[in-house]
Parts: structure tokens; C-alpha cells; sequence
């Protein structure tokens, strides 16, 4: 199983799960505050009604309840009509003014007070949406009452569709954000794959040319004899490249090794294509051992080795050294160079695929070195940097190592 195709079919079920759960969570909640406000505004329309048929039904006196009943009823804000029980409207309230105080003439009514057409369609409108309220009076009489929500209520009833799109919004942007990136990094990484095929080509190709010109020149048999030793050794180095970049995407073995003499190998064969101007030291204990993969293992400490060489500009000083915590069973290899150093800020920034603080640089050399130390269930990381005296990395590896190896 492809684990980032795992992860990515994951991290898409994870937000459609969070989506659904947000959606439902809110239309739940929304219905719940919905029928509250509904009953409290029912209420609102009976206490109305109640209000007014006790101002219509008591006597015109002066005193503190009938004041009181006033309050009440003028207190309910709410669009609300009372029709008799043929269906004649008797009171209404909080309706638009314009059409229910209109005072023109025609030929055929005078004095008009209302719209009929507009009180219709209102009537028409509450009656459609709600139950009326029947209010008995004392006299048999029965009054039906027609309310409408508020403008609150209504907005708070398309509040969950407002919110599931904006939700589905949400999710487009981000999942076109994903693929984006997605898309952006895998044209990073085949960019960068590429230079860093001809840039671990390159050291053995022009290894190659020169050892070929020097044979031309030279004519003793002993000294040939050693130039082809190292020309075998470029051939070998060019298989290696190519097994490298043919266990991409696959799932290499592990085996142990000595890793003194492992790092020794390579830093031998490293500094003789390396400028004179640059020493190298390697030191430690030579008797650690871990489950490593050569040719990946080589390219974690090519990479790193390739790096301290560009940072030191004219001259320096590499060194390596190779320790063990025997009480937690890890081995430390830590490589150090004489160069310009590393901003503090820039201690994790380096690993990420893309960055570089150089000019003709592509910054997949540290991030693949990352990935393949992680595959060896290790760690890197810049153990101290210095501004104009120089780096030290270290990589941490198991020295009993027992786990299953994932893809590189």
C-alpha cells in the first residue's frame, strides 16, 4: 500500500467527517433554538390577543390594571392579525403603515383605511404557516389569531443552509488548496530529483575524465595500476547512484553494519575528489553497529559532506565523529565543517523541500537526507551553528535496531 496515497484517501474522510458532524451538530442545535423561538413568539401572539380582548371586554375605566393590560399588550412586538369566525379582520397590529392607513377617496368608497388586498395576502400568508390561535370571549364569540415570525426567527431558519455552504465552501478551497501544494511539491521534487540524479552523476562522470586524461600522460605501470583502482572505484560509485535512485518509492532492506568503517569508505573516497585545500578528520569508535542500507546510508552522509564543502568557501576543516549512548542504545555521528554557518532561524527551515541559501541551489538535498534518516527510524538535526565559524549536524541512529521498514 502506497502509505501517502493512505494518508492523503485519510486526511479527505477526516474532513468530510468533520464537515458532516459541524452541519449536523449546527442544524440540531438551529432547530433547537428555531422551535423555542417559535413557542416563545406563540406565546408572544396568545398574551396579544388575551391583552386585547380584555381591553375590548372590560369596562372603560381609568385604573392601574387597565393601564397595566396597555402596557402588555403594547410590549408584544410582533405582526399578528384577529379575524372573527367568518373570517372578518377586527385587529391587527405591527403591520406595514402604508397599507393599513391609507386615507384617499375613489368613486366608490370614501375614506379608506386599510388595504383589503394587502390584508388578504397577509392573512393568506400567517394562515399558511401557522395554526391560528382561538380565543373564546364570554359572549360564545370566537377570535382567530394570525401572527407571523420575526425577521430573527426567519433568518435563524436558513441560518444551518447558510452555514452547510459555507462549510462546503470551505472544504473546495481547502481541498483545492491541498492539491495545490500537492501539485506544486511533486513538481519540486521531479525538478529536484533530476538535478540531484545529474549532481550525484556528476562527481564520479568528471572523476572518470580525469583519470582517463592522467593515464594519456602518465606512462608507469604502477601508477596506472592505482588510477584504475580508482577508476573501478568511480564505476562502482555509479551503480550505486543508480541502485539509490531505483529503491525510490520502494521498500529497501535493512542489514548490519559497521558504521566507522561504512562512513570511513566514503569519506576516503569523497576526499580525493575534493579540493587540497580541505582537510578531513574522521574519529570515533570504531566498533558500532546498526541496521543500515549502504547505498542509502553512503547518500545521507554524500549529502551532508557535499553541504560542509559548500559552505566553506577557500579552505577549512571537516570532521566526523562517531559515538554511542550505550544506556539508550543510540549512536551519534556528527559532522562538522569550518564554513559560514547556519541562522538559527533557518535550524528547520533547511530541511524543508524547496529551501536553499543558495543561488543556483534546489533545496532537495537536506529534505531527501531527512527522509532517508527517518527511514532508518533515526533523527538529523543542526546540533549548533555559528555565523562565520561553522556547522555541526548530527544523526542519530539505534544501535539495536527492531522495527518495519516503510518505503523511502
Amino acid at each position: 500500500m502506497d502509505p501517502y496515497k493512505y494518508n492523503k484517501q485519510l486526511w479527505k474522510v477526516l474532513l468530510l467527517v468533520l464537515a458532516a458532524v459541524l452541519a449536523a451538530g449546527s442544524l440540531f442545535y438551529t432547530n433547537y433554538l428555531v422551535k423555542s423561538l417559535s413557542q416563545s413568539e406563540r406565546t408572544k401572539a396568545e398574551v396579544w390577543a388575551m391583552s386585547t380582548r380584555s381591553i375590548v371586554t372590560m369596562p372603560d375605566i381609568d385604573d392601574e390594571f387597565i393601564s397595566f393590560i396597555y402596557a402588555v399588550r403594547d410590549s408584544l412586538s410582533l405582526p399578528a392579525i384577529i379575524t372573527d369566525e367568518k373570517g372578518n379582520i377586527i385587529f391587527w397590529r405591527d403591520l406595514d403603515p402604508t397599507k393599513t392607513n391609507i386615507a384617499e377617496e375613489d368613486s366608490t368608497h370614501n375614506n379608506l383605511t386599510y388595504d383589503p388586498v394587502y390584508f388578504q395576502r397577509q392573512l393568506d400568508d400567517m394562515e399558511r404557516r401557522h395554526e391560528p390561535i382561538v380565543i373564546r370571549l364570554d359572549t360564545g364569540e370566537k377570535w382567530h389569531v394570525y401572527y407571523q415570525e420575526s425577521a430573527a426567527l426567519r433568518q435563524l431558519r436558513i441560518f444551518p443552509y447558510i452555514q452547510w455552504l459555507t462549510i462546503a465552501i470551505f472544504l473546495i478551497i481547502a481541498y483545492s488548496i491541498f492539491n495545490a501544494i500537492k501539485r506544486s511539491e511533486q513538481n519540486l521534487v521531479w525538478v529536484g530529483m533530476a538535478k540531484e540524479a545529474a549532481h550525484q552523476l556528476g562527481t564520479p562522470i568528471s572523476s572518470l575524465m580525469g583519470w582517463i586524461e592522467i593515464i594519456r600522460l602518465k606512462h608507469d605501470e604502477a601508477e596506472k595500476a592505482s588510477i584504475l583502482d580508482e577508476m573501478e572505484k568511480d564505476v562502482q560509485r555509479l551503480e550505486i547512484v543508480a541502485d539509490r535512485f531505483s529503491k525510490i518509492g520502494s521498500t529497501p532492506s535493512l542489514t548490519n553494519h559497521n558504521i566507522y568503517n561504512t562512513v570511513e569508505y566514503f569519506v576516503n573516497y569523497f576526499k580525493k575528489r575534493t579540493s587540497d585545500k580541505i582537510q578531513f578528520e574522521l574519529r570515533g569508535d570504531k566498533h558500532v553497529e546498526a541496521k543500515i542500507n549502504i547505498p542509502l546510508f553512503d547518500w545521507i552522509i554524500e549529502n551532508l559532506l557535499k553541504n560542509a564543502v559548500n559552505a566553506i568557501e577557500k579552505e577549512g576543516k571537516i570532521q566526523v565523529n562517531i559515538s554511542e549512548n550505550i544506556a539508550k542504545e543510540e549512536i551519534f555521528i556528527d559532522i562538522s565543517d569550518t564554513g559560514k554557518g547556519i541562522h538559527r532561524a533557518n535550524f528547520d527551515r533547511i530541511f524543508q523541500p524547496g529551501f536553499t541559501t543558495r543561488k543556483r541551489g534546489w533545496g532537495l538535498g537536506l529534505s531527501l537526507t531527512k527522509r532517508i534518516v527517518r527511514y532508518h527510524q533515526g533523527q538529523i538535526f543542526v546540533k549548533d551553528s555559528e555565523i562565520g565559524k561553522g556547522t555541526t549536524f548530527r544523526i542519530i541512529l539505534k544501535s539495536n535496531l527492531h522495527y518495519e521498514p516503510t518505503q523511502v
